[in-house]
């Protein structure tokens, strides 16, 4: 797999495959291969349920609608355990949000070469599949979260009740305003922080694992032979890392924003 390897140091190698297809400079630079397989994801996700829809029968219905239904019913139910107000928003969420983090997450199943290989035939240098192991787009969804608990927050209490909440909590008393601020807010920041981090760090360690992994097949038939091996053990491993991080997202998503829309008045 790590053909294109053999006129590359090893250093080049893992330097070359963690190395984003990019346009523009700095601040204003876009990852175009994240941005590309973000929305190809989407769009997949996006057509498989509208062609279960479509098709849908209150008869017996197929294995593949028969699934979804299953899906459905599961964040639903997900949804109500967590959310105590209308889910007319936060299910279809919840939906959304597992799913297409689950989509993303699985183009790190696909081996390390293949993709690179065929973009560089069509003349790209870099290319970077999965989405979930930039930064850039996990910290993006972890800020739409971000918004969607100050909206929750205001829709459940008021702007009013948003201001008291991070003035007037955890101590009751205007002379402790600055201080009550200070710790709500930097309790408020750390869930979007810590919710893009904990996707990236987990795609990238395995993303960066398949890549090592890969550069044994540069080697004699012994080492190669056991990089096969390796392969396949961490790829069945990374199955269950790829569903658990789309549920931990979704699941956080939802429980972040029922904090906010249930959180007591202080």
């Amino acid at each position: 797999m790590a053909a294109e390897g053999s006129s590359q140091t090893s250093i080049e190698y893992i330097q070359h495959h963690l190395s984003f297809l990019t346009h523009g400079d700095g601040f204003w630079s876009v990852n175009l291969d994240s941005l590309f397989f973000s929305l190809l994801t989407g769009i997949l996700f996006l057509f498989i349920f509208r062609k279960v829809a479509k098709k849908a029968t209150s008869g017996v219905p197929g294995k593949f609608q028969c699934a979804v239904e299953m899906l459905v019913e599961w964040i639903d139910g997900v949804a109500r355990e967590n959310f105590h107000g209308s889910r007319e928003f936060i299910g279809p969420l919840g939906l959304t949000v597992f799913v297409w983090v689950l989509l993303m997450n699985t183009v790190d199943l696909i081996p390390v070469d293949y993709l690179p290989q065929i973009a560089h035939a069509l003349g790209f240098e870099y290319l970077r599949a999965v989405p979930t192991a930039d930064m850039n787009v996990t910290f993006g969804m972890s800020i739409a979260v971000f918004f969607l608990i100050i909206i929750y927050t205001v829709k459940s209490k008021g702007f009013g009740g948003l201001v008291k909440e991070y003035t007037m909590h955890p101590f009751n008393h205007p002379l402790f305003i600055p201080v009550n601020f200070l710790l709500e807010t930097v309790t408020l920041l750390a869930k979007p922080v810590s919710l893009g981090l904990r996707l990236f760090g987990n795609l990238y360690a395995g993303e960066l694992i398949f890549i090592l992994i890969a550069l044994t097949y540069s080697a004699n038939y012994l080492v190669g032979g056991l990089g096969i091996g390796l392969h396949l053990a961490w790829a069945i491993f990374h199955i269950l890392v790829v569903v658990l991080q789309a549920f931990i997202f979704m699941m956080l998503t939802i429980v972040y924003i029922s904090i906010a829309y249930n959180k007591a008045e202080h």
